[in-house]
């Protein structure tokens, strides 16, 4: 029987909840695959902040090293925002840290429209029906990383700044993500960036075309962000796959949530390699902590459980369990269970009851 080991760190907020939610279904989903999966426990960001003074610990980094994925439930709030330590920007951010440290790269964040939700996007049936989108976001470099950055006076005036950078081999394998992905697909690839006015930009494109000689059966195109903004709500359904800087990635992946009915319900993986066999990753909601409905019981899980899927998938080597669990997600939604953030009465715990019991029944 083969055994994963799994970190578990539930973060701030709602992140511990949405957290149980998703160990609840990961165990459940590992006895039906007949594997076992060792879940081990700690703290990230502000609840290790407030325990250990750091946003993430050295032994976390190892453990999660060590480990076969990492589960994140959510991180961040009010209460740490404003705090500023020793190191760059990773060291700001238990989550980043990781991403840093751990080299997971390759962002792979989905999108789908959901019948059943059909009421909570803002398009009509028509014009979103079928939509399905793959934002693959570089997550370990760019602009949110590159160095320098920093806050000065400058001519008597506060002045603050970071570097947009990229070197060709950090291009070179989100590239290789992006492709290995539409390959899996429908073969379909656009890079997005703003080339007409960046260099790091003009590099980025100069190396997905030539990424792109080595995938000869995937269609290749290009972009600008702000134009692909615009194209993404006026035709959702004509996009495959996507990839995209760690900047612009975190923003797109976002809008394409109007397909799917709201935040909650995306999931993210962050891979240590391209798509294919069994990778390393770390496995979170695309949703934030929350602050506001903290403890109250009504924190959508599905972005966390989708989550779990694509760990199956990905660092279990499991996809048909990631299918199971899809459905089982599928067919609550459609029998009405909903959180209030995407327009129903239930509960974290009705939620995800109804999605175990579609998964084993």
């Amino acid at each position: 029987m083969s055994c994963f080991e799994v970190l578990a760190l539930g973060g701030d907020g709602i992140g511990p909840e949405v957290l149980a939610s998703g160990i609840e279904v990961l165990n459940a989903a590992a006895k039906l695959a007949g594997i076992e999966v060792d879940i081990k426990h700690d703290l990230l960001h502000g609840a290790c902040w407030d325990v250990h003074g750091t946003f993430c610990r050295d032994e976390t980094v190892a453990a999660a090293d060590h480990a076969d994925a990492v589960l994140v439930g959510a991180i961040g709030g009010p209460k740490w925002d404003n705090i500023r330590v020793a190191g760059g920007a990773e060291m700001q951010d238990g989550l980043m840290r990781l991403r840093k440290e751990l080299n997971t790269y390759a962002g792979l964040r989905p999108a789908r429209f959901w019948p059943s939700l059909s009421d909570r996007t803002p398009f009509s049936l028509e014009h979103v029906q079928g939509s399905d989108i793959l934002i693959v976001r570089e997550t370990s470099g760019g602009v949110l990383f590159a160095e320098p950055r920093g806050q000065t006076m400058c001519n008597g005036k506060r002045f603050g700044f970071d570097t947009a950078a990229y070197d060709e081999d950090e291009i070179r394998r989100i590239s290789i993500a992006g492709f290995e992905m539409a390959r899996r697909r429908r073969k379909n690839l656009l890079s997005t960036d703003k080339a007409n006015v960046m260099e790091s930009f003009k590099l980025w494109r100069e190396i997905v075309n030539e990424v792109a000689l080595d995938y000869p059966d995937v269609n290749l195109s290009h972009m600008y962000a702000d134009n692909l903004a615009y194209q993404l709500v006026m035709d959702p359904t004509r996009f495959d796959v996507v990839i995209a800087c760690n900047l612009l990635g975190d923003i797109l992946s976002d809008l394409t949530a109007v397909v799917s009915g709201g935040l909650g319900m995306l999931p993210s993986a962050c891979l240590r390699g391209p798509p294919g066999g069994r990778v390393k990753g770390i496995y979170e909601p695309v949703h934030g902590s929350a602050p506001d409905i903290t403890g109250l019981g009504i924190a959508n899980p599905v972005g966390m459980i989708l989550s779990v899927a694509m760990m199956f998938e990905h660092s279990f080597e499991h996809p048909e369990v990631a299918e199971k669990i899809e459905s089982a997600v599928s067919s609550s939604l459609l029998d009405g269970f909903r959180t209030p953030d995407i327009g129903g009465k239930h509960s974290t715990k009705s939620v995800t009851e109804s999605i175990v019991n579609n998964l084993v029944g």
